[in-house]
This record gives structure tokens, C-alpha cells and sequence, in this order.
């Protein structure tokens, strides 16, 4: 039979798809070969070194860390171009007296700068071990004066303490506490921080301040501050802390977290012993407990918090009671229940009893609820092993009372009248409001428990 006109077109047709079908394949192949046979610097290995730092100088810094993951020789290239002069002019922004300022590729603040450039040094120098990483970073930032702990004419007018704690959180996220411990010993040999340390520690309180505000600012913005998780904080204040005796970390800990001054930012030395203080003066040392007390903190025991915490309350001679008892306050329900747990287990009730008159005080002035007060004495009064010593305590409490009410008089009647502005009246006027507010609460709980009961 005749074929149709027809009967010949599908078949050349499904030729023609299947050869154009082939052709992919047939070029894909060939990419591939092709891109085997490409060097390790891929298209870049055509480009002058000149023309390929150009290149870079149009890349964010955050591109360029990405760039560096993409090879080994690609990396290597750039670690030669973060070291080349115009490498440096480029990366090292030392504009740290105007932070807000954008930098020269718009945007961003040159925090932002250093923490992009922090991962850029991370993943350039990823394969090193890390001393080999440290000391080819310290080439690269030793000339930044405002990174050293002495370096800057005018700290409190400086971002540099600041970018340089950025750049090493980044750099040393996610490594582990050898490397970790490497990383503090290492900045320690830069900075001479153990020697300045011994200077501010031993030194007699502010007979060294340009110092202990270096310290302190050197301690805060490059080690502290910048960390997300508490474990984190809590393993860099225990580096900086735990060489010391505790007398020493005691004045560190006031130093790096104490009050200071509004006007030239030394550490005010006198705040806790001339005068109540407010929450604000004792917020950082708070923080700073809380974080050594956490579970993060491994190489502290409870004992080791509690002893600090006594140590720190006659820094740089006793405070007054009232400031003791809001520290304790402040840093929460468990630290003040050991503290005051460890005075009724050493036989010192008055002690504890006048301190614990403070702490209604406190919650008067500042207005806490005074019923937590009263189920903070309840807890202590477990602690005592007898009957005979909890009677005695609570009536040291009372006696407290008594004689802190008495001296208040005192002091009112020999400030003469001030139509009302001495501070000795207003002190008696919160004590008495404290004492009333302590009773109701405690009648409140007496009469309930005795409601039930009938």
C-alpha cells in the first residue's frame, strides 16, 4: 500500500526531537568538562592580582567572607589582600570617635563594620590552628592604637574597645574552652591586663582611677559585653576573676561593675558608704553576681558567691546596711535566702536580724511587697536547729527595730527643723511605714493560718 502524504512526517518529526534532545546533554558534558579543568581560582585565575583586588574592592566585607569559603586558594588570595596596605585601608576603619557615622560603604555603623569583619578573619582563617590564627589577626590589628588598653587618648569618647569586642566575639563564636582559654591568655600577653589588674587591686581605692577605668572599660568592652548566651559571659568574668585571691576579686568585680561618676566615668568609691544608694549604682554588680551564682558557672560554688558577696559589702570599707540589703535584693530570691541562711548558721542572729530589718526598709523605699519580707524571715526561721534560736532571732528583729527607730529619732531631733527636708526625718518616716507594713503582713499570715485551723 502507498504511504499517505502524511504517514511520513511523524517519524521525521520524533527524529528531529531526538536529535535536538541530544544537544543538552551533549553541552552539559562539556560544561563539565570544562569545569574540571578549571583551576582552584576558577575565571579569577585569568585576572591580574591587581584587577582581582580591584574587584574585591566592590564587595561588602560580608561578600567578601563569603568569597573566601568558596576555595583554598581563593582564601589564601585574600588573606594576601586583608594584608596588603590597601587591604588595610580598606578593612581597618579607625573612624571610633564618630560611631554613628556610615562607613565608606554606606550603611552600617563601623560596629557593624568589625562584626562583619570578624567573619570574614573566621572563615579566612578556618584550616589554621589557633595560635597561628591569633598572631596573624594580632598582625593585622596591631596597628589600631584604639584597640589597645591604653591606646586611646579619650576612652569614653571611643568606639574602639567596642568594635574590638565585636570582632572577637565573632571570631571566637562557637569555639571550644581550650581554644577559648588560649584566646584570653593570648590578649592578656598583649595587654598586660594581669599587671594592671595587680596595680588597681592593690593600690589604695582611686589613688589610681585613669587606670581603673581603663581596666574597667577593657574588661566590659571587649570580654563582657558582647555575648548573647550566659554561659559565655559567665566563662569570660570567671577568666578575669578567678586568678585573684578573693579580696581582689571582690575590688575587680567593683571596679569593672561598681557606680561611677556621670561627669568623668571613674568608679565613685565612697557611693555605698556615705549614703543610701539607688537600684541604678548597684544594677551591674547585681547582674554580675547572678551570673557567677548561675549553673552556667561551673567553677563557682554557692560558698564561693556568698563569700564574694561578703567580701564586696566592705569594698573599700563597710557599706551601710541599707545598701547591703538591696544589693541582696537584687540579685534574687536564692542568692539572698544563702546569704542570710549562712549568718543564722553561724550563730551571728543580730547580725542577720538588723540586716533583715534593712530589707523591709528596702521594700518600703522602693516599693517591693512587703509579704515578701515576711516569707523571707519564715525560710530563715527553718534554718535555726532549735525553738530557743529562732525565738531569739525574731526577738533581735524586733529589738532592731527599736534601736534603728531610736537612732533615727535621734538623728531627726539633732538636725533641728528643716520644715521637713532632712533626710534623717524621711528615714524615720520609711522606717516606721516599713515596720507597719512588716506586722500587717505577719498578722495577716497569723490570723489566716489560725482561721483555718479553727
Amino acid at each position: 500500500m502507498a504511504a499517505t502524504p502524511g504517514s511520513s512526517h511523524p517519524s521525521s518529526a520524533n527524529q528531529r526531537q531526538r536529535r535536538s534532545s541530544r544537544r543538552p546533554r551533549q553541552s552539559c558534558s562539556s560544561l563539565d568538562t570544562a569545569f574540571q579543568s578549571l583551576p582552584a581560582l576558577g575565571y579569577f585565575q585569568t585576572l591580574p592580582l591587581e584587577i582581582f583586588q580591584m574587584v574585591l574592592n566592590y564587595l561588602s566585607v560580608r561578600d567578601i567572607s563569603m568569597l573566601s569559603m568558596v576555595s583554598k586558594s581563593i582564601s589564601s588570595h585574600l588573606i594576601n589582600y586583608i594584608s596588603s596596605s590597601s587591604g588595610n585601608r580598606r578593612l581597618l576603619l579607625q573612624d571610633f570617635h564618630s560611631p554613628h557615622l556610615p562607613t565608606k560603604r554606606g550603611g552600617s555603623s563601623i560596629v557593624e563594620h568589625y562584626r562583619s569583619l570578624g567573619l570574614l578573619l573566621k572563615r579566612c582563617t578556618l584550616l589554621l590552628p589557633t595560635k597561628d590564627r591569633l598572631k596573624f589577626i594580632h598582625r593585622i590589628l596591631s596597628e589600631v592604637s584604639c584597640f589597645k588598653l591604653t591606646g586611646c587618648p579619650s576612652p569614653l569618647q571611643c568606639a574602639g574597645l567596642q568594635c574590638y569586642g565585636v570582632f572577637l566575639q565573632i571570631l571566637t563564636a562557637g569555639w571550644d574552652e581550650l581554644e577559648c582559654h588560649r584566646v584570653f591568655n593570648f590578649l592578656c600577653e598583649l595587654s598586660n591586663l594581669p599587671r594592671k589588674v595587680q596595680t588597681v587591686v592593690s593600690s589604695k581605692p582611686g589613688s589610681a582611677r585613669k587606670l581603673e577605668l581603663r581596666v574597667r572599660l577593657y574588661c566590659r568592652s571587649v570580654l563582657l559585653n558582647h555575648w548573647i548566651h550566659r554561659s559565655d559571659s559567665a566563662f569570660w568574668l570567671t577568666r578575669i576573676l578567678k586568678p585573684w585571691p578573693i579580696v581582689n576579686q571582690a575590688r575587680l568585680l567593683y571596679i569593672i561593675f561598681g557606680p561611677v561618676s556621670s561627669l568623668d566615668g571613674h568608679v565613685v568609691w565612697q557611693k555605698m558608704i556615705e549614703g543610701p544608694t539607688d537600684e541604678s549604682s548597684l544594677k551591674g554588680l547585681a547582674e554580675a553576681i547572678k551570673l557567677l551564682y548561675d549553673t552556667e558557672a561551673r567553677e563557682w560554688t554557692a560558698d564561693d558567691v556568698i563569700s564574694l558577696v561578703d567580701e564586696l559589702s566592705v569594698v573599700p570599707r563597710e557599706w551601710l546596711l541599707e545598701n547591703s540589703a538591696r544589693l541582696l535584693i537584687l540579685s534574687g530570691n536564692s542568692i539572698c535566702f544563702t546569704f542570710l541562711a549562712s549568718k543564722a548558721v553561724n550563730g551571728r542572729a543580730v547580725e542577720l536580724a538588723r540586716l533583715m530589718v534593712f530589707l523591709t526598709l528596702v521594700c518600703e523605699k522602693d516599693l517591693y511587697c512587703m509579704d515578701w519580707a515576711v516569707k523571707m524571715m519564715q525560710k530563715i526561721c527553718k534554718v535555726f536547729a532549735t525553738p530557743g534560736e529562732r525565738n531569739n532571732f525574731l526577738q533581735c528583729v524586733e529589738n532592731a527595730f527599736a534601736h534603728m527607730a531610736m537612732d533615727m529619732l535621734q538623728a531627726v531631733l539633732a538636725g533641728g527643723d528643716r520644715d521637713g527636708e532632712d533626710s534623717s526625718f524621711f528615714n524615720l518616716f520609711h522606717l516606721m511605714n516599713a515596720q507597719a507594713s512588716f506586722h500587717k503582713e505577719i498578722l495577716y499570715l497569723t490570723m489566716g493560718a489560725t482561721s483555718t485551723t479553727t
